[in-house]
């Protein structure tokens, strides 16, 4: 056995099962309805995915999506560039890592739930710069930007990241678009919260593991945005805790498919219609897997709290609002310290 460093080590009660059950039932749902005008042509196919979009933000949270019109060669661009910035040396990595005050850029000491993921990762923000609240203190309303770090090799990172990005939130507005109408909403109901958005994407690479038994990519958690757009590779790793009975499944890669969550904003947003839910990565002990989620987040100035339309006096509101921009500050202070306490979430500001 390879000795392992204790700040890897998850908790008995946390650690993965080998002998995993792969999700058969995570919903696939076609988006090729949207993409092809058979909307004019065919409203009940229209209706039926709309329906499906909402079944699976209630049953599970998670689906994937197929026929989604963001296109492969960018996908094949960013993964062929991160290998190539992964692959260096830790020195050269290290140029570009990020601390307290450039918030972006690469790290290897990422911790979930206090406990050290198996990963490094790069990170940058799909607006540059991005606006953010200068402190955690509720009564400043100062505000500071958020810069991205880029390396020098590979040379073309920065604009493919950049391309890959404007694919990422057309398709995640899209979707938001469908979640909105399964809501009985208007479908552009969330434009507006995204217009000066805090988006960003991460490049995860986690590297092959001795113990993957008592050793995960990244510990159990849920996802803070509104929504979540992950691409990953052939290697699959990505756990789902299933709602029907708590058990984790494994999430099977599917080729150019998008595996979409519903993030914590959203749960506020629906007062509980929809649930974020908790996911994890498994790690293997011959491969590497890269996985490259894109998080969907609104503008800093937006209080996120039930929507209106979706409260009346037999359902009340269940969250209190709070700032997007000081909650995000908050969480992201917490990557650069050990906390003492659980870090910031939604159900903080539960109305019991």
């Amino acid at each position: 056995m390879v000795e392992i460093d204790p700040d890897f080590i998850q908790a008995p009660e946390h650690r993965p099962k080998l002998n995993v059950i792969e999700a058969e039932n995570i919903p696939v749902i076609d988006l090729s309805p949207i993409l092809n005008n058979s909307i004019e042509k065919d409203p009940l196919v229209f209706d039926e995915l709309v329906k499906k979009i909402g079944n699976a933000c209630k049953e599970w949270g998670f689906f994937q999506v197929i026929n989604h019109g963001a296109p492969l060669e960018s996908r094949q661009k960013i993964e062929s560039v991160g290998k190539k910035f992964f692959g260096q040396k830790l020195e050269e990595k290290k140029k570009v890592r990020r601390d307290i005050v450039n918030v972006m850029g690469y790290y290897e000491t990422e911790h979930t739930k206090n406990v050290r993921d198996w990963k490094e990762v790069f990170d940058f923000t799909v607006e540059e710069p991005t606006l953010i609240p200068a402190s955690i203190d509720p009564h400043d309303k100062e505000v500071t930007h958020w810069y991205n770090q880029w390396p020098e090799f590979p040379p073309e990172m920065r604009e493919t990241f950049q391309e890959y990005a404007q694919h990422m939130k057309t398709l995640a507005l899209k979707i938001m678009e469908l979640i909105a109408l399964s809501l009985g909403l208007p479908p552009k109901k969330f434009h507006d919260f995204f217009k000066d958005e805090t988006s960003w994407i991460r490049l995860n690479h986690y590297p092959p593991c001795p113990n993957p038994d008592i050793v995960l990519g990244c510990g159990r958690h849920k996802d803070s945005g509104a929504l979540t757009v992950l691409a990953q590779d052939e290697v699959s790793g990505l756990e789902v805790r299933r709602k029907s009975d708590g058990e984790w499944v494994l999430v099977k890669p599917l080729p150019n498919a998008y595996i979409i969550n519903v993030g914590d904003v959203i749960q506020v947003w629906s007062n509980d219609a929809y649930k974020s839910v908790e996911h994890r990565v498994m790690l293997n002990t011959e491969k590497a897997r890269l996985s490259y989620p894109f998080f969907l987040f609104p503008a800093h100035y937006t209080m996120v709290e039930p929507l209106k339309e979706l409260t009346n006096d037999q359902n009340p509101p269940k969250y209190r609002p709070y700032n997007w921009g000081k909650f995000l500050a908050t969480r992201k202070r917490s990557n650069f310290m050990k906390l003492d306490v659980e870090n910031i979430q939604i159900h903080h500001f539960r109305i019991n």
